[in-house]
């Protein structure tokens, strides 16, 4: 009773309208940069502002003062008020009882990218999905078949095809194997049906190498310290002392005394003896070995080909299929990179390369492998696995600044919400997880077996949502890395994406651009203004893959050749769609790589009035 009356009264407090402080509840919630200067009516004059590029800019990138907190007038009042209901809302965390899976009224800029598995790939289940908050659709290619993917695929496209106002990106993650290109390999063990079992942990599968597999266990084998068991190269055996593995040089890369990590740790042995068929080990740490499980060993590199005949089957696959991005995994060098988005050039496929970074060998080259690719993803479990613990949380840290300050997207994955696998609550360590990798400033959060074969896939989307939605309203705008302007700094539209940032933070305003390429929008998400993007584009894969980048709302419409018609029918659109309301006024940006309704030597920036 103490704990329920101490709650209303944090509550109560928290939301009480009758303070006599000019500090009201949406001042306490809003970021400071957000709220701290307020543009009274009398100060817009015009309902359009023009920033040409001949206009004389003055802003400087300096370190930026305080904000000077000024109060508002009765005009604004509405406006707050609207602003506290939403944000209200906010503190709403885990309500399921009424509307569990309505669309948002606050937009999430961090995204969601959810790996699809037996618990949601149908029909019902994506479109629950997608209305409960994901962005990126995951397909694990070690898992199921091309046909069982190409439902996904379908599924997919048939929910963009039908959604007015959001889109789904693809991911497809190839069948292969870490063996090549880290101190560490992983083996899988399986059984006969590959859809039956999906990992507990399931990850960006590699486009790095062969799969390695055990044979077939017809149940989980218990194991317990002080218990010995035996690795075989043999095929076909599965008995509670012995799995057989199907690479063949598994017993010539591993030597006494080494030590293998059974799911990134969860179960560990030490090798004890060799013989040319078998590796014997001792068990460190018991637990449950099931079907497919990761199996790390440490300080090895296996004698593997890069990109097997199967990973190049995958590759077309998704080629064929228009996916949006390829997942890349275990890269010690930009090497394979530069492989992989060779052959797809060759194929003229426009998909995007993302590289996990998940091995000692990576850290050295962590700026030439994020330069050559599109984006990386902290994957956290085999990078657990082959570095000490601690530092995982500083090398997450290292690599979202780095992927920031290149222009480069970044996702944060691996037992994010473990727990939700088999609970219907998560930890409050992994809410905390959440909210760390938000304001830490990745793109997205990757969900993994917690949607793939979890039993609650939709709470565990819905309590990402819910997290990310309630840090994000804490976190100041416009807080970038000092040096990110040096990725782009032959382009002018740098410049403009910059002023434009500070014009939306400055406001409280959000942003609309219009973009063939997505260069625009995604320069945009870099810079993390307050407000959210919307980027008009008249490309469906543009749109699709614009769902990955934080703070974009990618739309869809076709350009006219009349910019002031476009312009209109773009704010129109927005209206008619509840994103911006009449009187409102956005940030609408013309630059970019290739111009649109302008010369080429000409940018500019307009504040309009809805």
């Amino acid at each position: 009773m103490a704990q329920v009356v101490a709650t209303r009264s944090i509550h109560a407090n928290f939301f009480s309208k009758a303070s006599g402080s000019l500090q009201d509840p949406v001042e306490k919630l809003k970021p400071a940069s957000f709220a701290s200067k307020v543009l009274l009516p009398d100060h817009r004059k015009s309902n359009a502002v023009v920033l040409t590029r001949n206009s004389r800019i003055t802003a400087k990138r300096a370190a930026r003062a305080e904000p000077e907190i000024i109060p508002v007038s009765p005009k604004d009042v509405p406006k707050r008020e609207e602003q506290y209901e939403q944000l209200r809302g906010i503190q709403q965390v885990g309500d399921g009882s009424v509307g569990m899976w309505s669309k948002p009224t606050v937009r999430r800029k961090t995204k969601i990218v959810c790996t699809i598995g037996p618990s949601t790939n149908t029909r019902e289940m994506i479109w629950k999905l997608a209305e409960a908050g994901m962005n990126v659709a995951r397909l694990n290619m070690s898992h199921g078949d091309h046909a069982s993917h190409q439902k996904v695929i379908d599924l997919v496209k048939e929910y963009n095809a039908q959604s007015k106002d959001n889109t789904i990106a693809i991911m497809l993650d190839t069948k292969a194997s870490s063996l090549n290109f880290i101190y560490l390999f992983t083996v899988f063990c399986y059984g006969h049906h590959d859809t039956l079992f999906w990992s507990k942990t399931a990850k960006y599968v590699q486009v790095t190498g062969p799969e390695v597999r055990s044979g077939d266990l017809p149940q989980p084998i218990t194991l317990t310290t002080g218990q010995e068991f035996t690795f075989t190269i043999k095929r076909g055996v599965g008995t509670p002392d012995c799995v057989s593995v199907n690479y063949d040089d598994f017993v010539n890369d591993v030597e006494l005394g080494d030590m293998l990590l059974v799911d990134g740790g969860m179960m560990s042995l030490v090798v004890k003896s060799k013989t040319e068929d078998s590796v014997k080990c001792e068990v460190v740490d018991g637990g449950e070995l099931k079907s497919r499980r990761h199996l790390n060993v440490r300080g090895k590199s296996a004698t593997l080909p890069s990109i097997t005949e199967k990973d190049w089957d995958d590759i077309k696959f998704g080629v064929d299929n228009k996916v949006d991005f390829y997942a890349v995994s275990f890269v010690k060098d930009a090497e394979v990179v530069h492989e992989l988005k060779n052959y797809l050039q060759s194929c003229d496929a426009d998909i995007h390369v993302i590289v996990k970074i998940e091995s000692a060998d990576s850290i050295p080259n962590l700026h030439s492998i994020i330069t050559a690719s599109d984006g990386a993803m902290v994957a956290r479990g085999d990078l657990g696995a082959e570095l000490p613990i601690e530092e995982v949380p500083l090398l997450q840290e290292e690599i979202i600044r780095t992927c920031r300050s290149m222009g480069k997207a970044v996702i944060v994955a691996t037992n994010m919400l473990e727990s939700m696998i088999v609970h219907p609550t998560p930890t409050r360590a992994e809410v905390s997880d959440i909210a760390i990798a938000v304001r830490e400033g990745a793109d997205a959060v990757m969900l993994s077996g917690e949607t793939a074969h979890g039993k609650f896939p939709l709470k565990a989307v819905k309590v990402m949502h819910t997290v990310a939605l309630r840090t994000e309203a804490t976190i100041s705008g416009g807080e970038m890395p000092p040096n990110l302007g040096q990725a782009f700094k032959n382009h002018m539209s740098e410049m403009f994406a910059y002023h434009a940032t500070m014009m939306s933070n400055t406001l409280g305003i959000s942003t609309v651009v219009f973009t063939r390429t997505g260069f625009m929008a995604i320069l945009l998400s870099h810079y993390r203004p307050s407000g959210t993007i919307f980027a008009f584009t008249n490309e469906k894969r543009i749109q699709q893959r614009l769902a990955l980048y934080q703070g974009v709302c990618p739309i869809y419409m076709e350009f006219s050749d009349d910019a002031e018609e476009t312009f209109k029918t773009a704010l129109a659109l927005l209206q008619k769609q509840g994103m911006v309301k009449e009187g409102e006024e956005v940030a609408l940006v013309q630059s970019g790589r290739q111009p649109i309704w302008r010369l080429q030597s000409t940018h500019n920036i307009q504040v309009r009035k809805v």
